[in-house]
This record gives structure tokens, sequence and C-alpha cells, in this order.
């Protein structure tokens, strides 16, 4: 069976999934104190974006009387009409001035074409509704500096009907408290923040700069030799030993950065996901030392930007390392010598390959990047917050941050746009005055549905691909959806799509003499009423020598995912989506989770399988619904059979109740056109100890003529009995 097609493939990691339900269940579970609701919210979907604005004069202080004649708003250049406008203020002192006046509105716009809202700018119709504290990795002299600034801030800031949740972004999310009401649960939570330790960051700079240091001294050595001809000297053995140890610091050191920024990056995109069920305006206030954002990390980061700004979310970046003892940009100008000094050594040397003066500097945007200040600058600048940044006193700074949640404008126009591609938008509000300075959200991806977690920048194309009335078919490949209701994932829905390399650019550098590609594939899983219940994707940027290109464009790729559904009957959308040429195409399917009881006989999908690869028996590989005997089996997605095969390959596994010992009868029925061609008792092996029955076994198609069949499998207990089927067609 292992050698029924000798084609390759290259299985895909499963896609990554944002766990964002636990949030939204705790905050369904959390008792709200009275009162009204804000819906203020920033909304895309619909054709309208609702954006939260702040304004201050030159010295910080926060303007409260303009109206919507004095702003102008633009997406990608184009300016955009303005639809309605209002001030909000829910601070303390303001509700308490405003209070004393009758007629407590915002400021009138004498522009017709603005409406002005007339709701009461109280606690109760406007601000912040929920402020997540989010702890970064930090050193052992920062963590305490963050305790202290986050206690005062939910001291003096917070009110009564805010929630508040903390986290740590590390490795992974570590979620201290849920959102919650409760501040003295929330106040524990921070003093636990302040003592946790976290994974550190142990740069290799120092030490490569170290190397390049003794590399520049031996090449101006050896350059004021002269040549003697015999073998390499111990001067020349020295340097290459330098350089691939240098080789090896400075591949540490991407490697780590790539890995902790993605972490970080993901981290922060976990968490504005989960505060897009809170209506209202919302705030993540991030205590760190500094965002790692590497190359690498970018299009991750462009998607934390998205989702906070289609979740209402403004982020306020805290450099807790306080006052700094030298310039934050002193790391990026060692490393930029260092990399020059060496460049200019090798240049007439051996070790010159006549590469450009840029050899050895191709890291230059990424070490502009090694300012702390860089990243979490970026980071509050487009989610319309702000970076508090060379201050001991962290807690007076937060009062800033308390008046920028609760003191702003908010304003909404539709977009003149109406070409949903995916691409990422430019926001940009000016204002008429002189003077000013501007707080606002800058930008959003192009799409027009809500995919339930959060969009990645590499599936914004794709998913406007799939949202458009015409669906591409630029390439054929095969989608498939199953339903294993396994003891413990009684909702486990594996989905799989097969695709061939060649329908991919495979581009190839010469230079380099390496090719790379850049494709994805993104499925979503959607119920009866078209609302998306899960969204599984996968980024391919494969790379390998430029002489094996032609041979990759033979392989194919297998995307494999898995979500767990309710049950019901689910349509099931894929898009294989190529990103250097735009083309791409679209399959759909169905999954079938039947009424699942763990106490009561259960049934998998019937699979026709199509390859079959020896493994271990890993835990991992025993969690697979595919991993039979040993062996990782790949399913025929809908390809036709040909009939000299002879025979075909299926499976299914069969669950039986955990408190009964009879075994299931098995019925096998061979179909045509609804009409029984055949029909087989079958004995059902014993259960593992995962509680299956995994039944595999050949069907004879050999003197089965062409045509379309379709293969039915019924188990039955006591007086229950189930039925899967799967239809197949044979070609000669």
């Amino acid at each position: 069976m292992r050698d029924l097609l000798p084609t390759r493939l290259i299985l895909a990691c499963a896609a990554l999934v944002f766990l964002v339900a636990t949030l939204y269940t705790t905050l369904a579970q959390t008792q709200r104190p009275s009162g009204r609701q804000n819906q203020d919210s920033i909304v895309i979907s619909k054709d309208e974006v609702l954006c939260d604005v702040v304004v201050r004069d030159k010295k910080g202080k926060l303007i409260r009387d303009l109206t919507g004649a004095d702003f102008e708003v633009y997406e990608d250049g184009v300016k955009q009409d303005i639809n309605s406008f209002r001030f909000v203020s829910t601070s303390a002192a303001e509700s308490a001035d405003t209070s004393k006046k009758e007629n407590n509105n915002p400021p009138a716009s004498p522009d017709p074409n603005i409406t002005t809202n007339p709701r009461a700018a109280t606690e109760e119709s406007g601000g912040v509704s929920a402020v997540a504290l989010v702890f970064d990795r930090l050193s052992s002299e920062s963590r305490p500096r963050a305790r202290d600034a986050a206690l005062s801030y939910l001291g003096e800031s917070v009110k009564k009907n805010e929630l508040v949740g903390v986290f740590i972004t590390d490795l992974s999310v570590v979620t201290l408290q849920p959102f919650t009401y409760d501040t003295q649960q929330v106040r524990a939570s921070i003093d636990k923040a302040g003592v946790q330790a976290t994974s550190g960051y142990a740069s290799t700079n120092v030490k490569a700069r170290e190397t390049r240091n003794d590399l520049v001294v031996a090449l101006n050595r050896a350059s004021r030799e002269e040549p003697v001809a015999g073998p390499p000297s111990t001067a020349n053995s020295g340097m290459s030993k330098a350089n691939l140890m240098l080789d090896m610091l400075e591949y540490f050191e991407e490697t780590q950065r790539d890995q902790l920024g993605n972490a970080t990056a993901h981290g922060l995109l976990h968490i504005a996901a989960s505060m897009r069920a809170i209506p209202g305006r919302k705030a993540v206030i991030f205590f760190s030392e500094g965002l790692v954002l590497p190359p690498n990390v970018q299009e991750v980061f462009r998607s934390v930007i998205n989702e906070a700004n289609r979740s209402n979310v403004s982020f306020y970046s805290i450099d807790v390392a306080g006052l700094r003892t030298e310039s934050k940009t002193a790391e990026t100008r060692r490393e930029i010598n260092s990399r020059s000094d060496l460049r200019m050594a090798q240049l007439g040397t051996r070790e010159d390959n006549n590469g450009p003066m840029t050899k050895g500097l191709e890291r230059n945007e990424d070490l502009l990047r090694l300012n702390p200040d860089s990243g979490l600058q970026q980071l509050a600048n487009d989610t319309g917050g702000f970076l508090i940044t060379d201050s001991n006193d962290l807690a007076g700074r937060l009062q800033k941050v308390d008046e920028d949640l609760h003191s702003y404008y908010l304003l909404s126009y539709s977009s003149n746009n109406q070409k949903y591609d995916g691409r990422f938008r430019k926001i940009e509000v000016k204002l008429k005055r002189s003077g000013l300075s501007v707080q606002s959200r800058k930008g959003y991806y192009g799409i027009k549905g809500s995919y339930g977690s959060p969009v990645l920048s590499y599936e914004a194309p794709a998913l406007a691909v799939l949202d458009s009335k015409e669906k591409p078919d630029s390439f054929p490949f095969y989608l498939g959806g199953f339903s294993f209701p396994d003891r413990d994932r009684i909702g486990l829905a594996p989905v799989i799509v097969d695709v061939p390399m060649s329908a991919f650019t495979v581009h190839v550098d010469q230079a380099k003499k390496l090719y790379d590609t850049d494709f994805s594939v993104v499925t979503l899983v959607k119920d009866q009423s078209g609302q998306v219940v899960a969204k599984l994707s996968n980024q391919y940027r494969l790379s390998g020598p430029a002489d094996k290109a032609e041979d990759t464009k033979k392989e194919r790729v297998l995307f494999y995912a898995e979500a767990n559904l309710s049950p019901a009957r689910y349509t099931v959308e894929a898009i294989a989506y190529d990103a250097p040429s735009g083309r791409a195409s679209v399959r759909t399917g169905t999954i079938d989770v039947s009424a699942n009881d763990e106490s009561k006989l259960r049934l998998s999908d019937v699979v026709f399988l199509k390859r079959a690869e020896q493994v271990g028996s890993t835990d991992e590989n025993k969690s697979n619904p595919f991993h039979v005997a040993n062996m990782i089996v790949s399913p025929n997605l809908g390809e036709p059979i040909q009939r000299s095969l002879k025979q075909v390959p299926f499976f299914f596994t069969v669950y039986s109740p955990a408190d009964t010992a009879s075994k299931p009868k098995l019925t096998i029925e061979l179909l045509s056109q609804g009409r029984t061609l055949a029909q087989m008792p079958g004995e059902l092996p014993a259960s593992d100890a995962l509680g299956r029955s995994q039944f595999v076994a050949a069907l004879p198609v050999e003197k089965i003529p062409a045509g379309t069949y379709e293969l039915k499998i019924t188990v039955s207990l006591d007086a229950m009995s189930l039925s899967r089927s799967r239809s197949f067609t044979l070609v000669d």
C-alpha cells in the first residue's frame, strides 16, 4: 500500500488557529455592572469605517472644541466624505464639569453633510470598555517598574464599568487574568506578573563583533604580506574558522530574533482578537523593553495592526527600561560600523568575491530596528496610541493614557474604494487647523467578510478573491473534509487540500543559485447560515537549490488542518493562491458532523487511500485520525481511480461506547445509482487504547466497469445503526 502512488508529497504543517474562544466564553459569563453598554466600534465589513481620533496642541493638552468641519480623512491618498462626527468624554473631571450644564451635547458641526450624534457624553454613552495589561519578556530590573505602573493605573484610571485583563507575552500567551470587573483579582494578577520570570534574549551581537574585529586584523595583516606559493597558511586556516564562527553567530542571532519577534507578534494578535467581541473602545497597555521586529516578522506585525484597528483596539507602548545610560541607537551604530569595517577589509583580498559594497550590510534595515523604541513606536502610532519612553515616572505618564481613552473624537466614513482586493489601506486623518497633532489609526486590510479569527497578511489577498462573486479556476486541485468523532475530540473535522506544485510560481535567482515560492492555502468552514466558524490556512515560502527547481514543480502539496465542530452540516471553501502572479483556484466541499455522544456508537467518514508512509508510534502520530498501524495514510480527495490499479484501499474508524463489551456488526455495500451491486459482512478489529476500531481493506476494481459508484459502510450495535458512504469514479 505504501507504493500506491509514486508522487512525493509535501506535508504542510497544521494551520495556526488563534484560540480566542476561551476569552469570549469568560467574557460572556462575566456579570456587567449596571449601565448601558457602549456600542462604539470600528466597522469595516459593511463599507463603513469608524475612527477614534485624539487631538493635542504643542504642549500636549487635549483639544476638545473641534467640529466635523475641522477634519479631513484620506484613504490611500484619496479624500473621503465624513458621514458622522461627535466628541466623546467620560473622564471623571469632564463628567463633573458637564453635569453642571443644562446642555451636555458635543460641539455641533457647521457642515450640513456631517451628522452630529446628539448623545450626551456620559459614562454610559461612550469611552473605554476594556483594557488589557500586557507584560512582555522583562528583565528582573524592569518587572517591578512595570508592576508599580500597572497598579497605579488600576487604582487611579480604571472605572468601575471597565473590563481589565492581565497577560504575559512569552513564547506563548500566558493569561494571568481573563477580562473581569473585579479589581482585586486584577491586582493579584499584576503582582504575579511582577515576579514571574520569562524566557530571556541572549544576543550574540557582542561575540559576533569581536569575531569580525579579529577577521579585520587578520585580513589587514594578510594584505601587507607577499603571497607565497604552497599550502594554505595557518593564518588562512584561522580566518576560515573565524568565518564559520561568524556565520554561526549571525544565524543564531537572526533565528532567535525571528522566534521571539513572532512569539510576541502572535501574542499581541491573539489578545487584540480576543477583544473584538467586547463593544466600545479598547486599549492594550504594553509593558516592554523593546519590540523585536525583524524582516520575517513584518507581515505578522501588519496583521496585528489590522486586527487592532478592526477590533477598535489602541496600543499604548510603555518602555519600562526607563532612562538608559547610553543612546538607544548605540547598538545599531556598533553593528553597522562592525560590518562596514569587515567589508572594507575584505576588498581586494581572497575574501572578496567582487560583491557590492553593501555586502555584509544586507541587515541594515533590520539593524535600524535594534533601537528598542522602533517597534514600540510603530505599534502605538499605527493603532492610534502613543509611546511612553525615557521616563522613570511611568505612573505619572500613564495619566495621559487615561486622558486619551476617555476623551476623543469619533467619526465615520464610507470608503470610496469598492475594490476589495485584500491590500492594506492606509488611513490618514488631517486637521484644517495648524499647530495640532493627531493620533489615529493607520489602516486596515480591504476585505469584506468576518472570519472569526485574525486575518494574517498572507491571507488577506486570498480571502478577497474568495469573497468575490466570480470564483477563479486557474489550475486544478482537490479538497476534502472529514469527520472523525474521537473520544476526546468528538467534533474532530480534518480539512485536506491536495494541489500540484506546477500551479505556483517557482522563482529562480541565478545569482544566489536558489529557487523560492510564495503561495498559500486558505480554507473557510461555514455553517448553514453562511457564518464562518473556522478559518484554517498555511503560507508556503519554500526554497532550495536552483538545480532542483524543475523537480519541485513535479511535486504536490498536501495541506492538512483540523477544526473542532458541533454536530451539523458545513460547507468548506478552499482557495489556493499564488502571490507573485495573483493566480488562484477555488473549490467547495461539505463536512457532515453527526450528532455525537461518547456513550453511543459512532462512525467516521469513509476514506479512499492514495498513499501511506511509515512513521513512528509517537503520541502526536497516534492522535492523528489518519494514523493507522504505524502509517500515516493520505486520502484520495476525489481523483478518478484507474482500474489498472486492480484494487483500491479504503478505511474508516468505528468508535464503540466505553461501557460495552459487545463488538458492532459491520456490513459493506457497493452501489451504482442507488442499486446494490454487492453486499458482504465484515469483521471489525478490536478497539485500541483510544477506543477506536480502525478498519482497513481493499476493494477489487479490475473487473468493475468504468463509471461512478458508492461504497457504503453500515455498523450496528444493539438497536443502533449508523451508515456512511463515499462516491468514487473508475476510469480505464
